[in-house]
């Protein structure tokens, strides 16, 4: 069991890397193997404008996930869309993933947090997070 201070500090480490993903990686650009995934998933012609969208998609999770806003389905849709990301990296652009095929161990590692986090803590200690 962990304390809710710690469910909290968690749940504001989640929303900072999807913050900094949407902000810094992908709107800013400063990480320009974000656009070159998506490059070569949807085509260089639409990289420029979906990278951004993803990013601004990002900061709106990052947002969804400070309001406590539907916390299960929250976490529900935050679990599949790096599900669903992944796989894609995965299979079509795996030599631009910082840590190539393994990247999606980290994923799998971040989808574990985001379900403790969630709905194993939210059960075991019986907080009222449910809204």
């Amino acid at each position: 069991m962990i304390s809710k201070q710690i469910h909290i500090a968690i749940n504001f480490l989640i929303a900072l890397v999807w913050l900094v993903n949407g902000i810094y990686c992908k709107i800013l650009n400063a990480v320009p193997r974000h656009r070159q995934i998506v490059d070569n998933i949807l085509g260089a012609e639409y990289g420029e404008v979906m990278t951004s969208a993803i990013g601004f998609s990002e900061i709106l999770m990052a947002l969804w996930i400070l309001s406590g806003f539907k916390r299960p389905l929250n976490a529900f849709f935050q679990i599949t869309v790096i599900v669903l990301m992944n796989i894609l990296e995965y299979i079509l652009t795996p030599e631009l993933l910082f840590w190539g095929r393994w990247n999606i161990l980290f994923a799998a590692a971040f989808c574990i947090l985001i379900y403790f986090n969630y709905w194993m803590n939210t059960k075991i200690n019986n907080y009222e997070l449910d809204t």
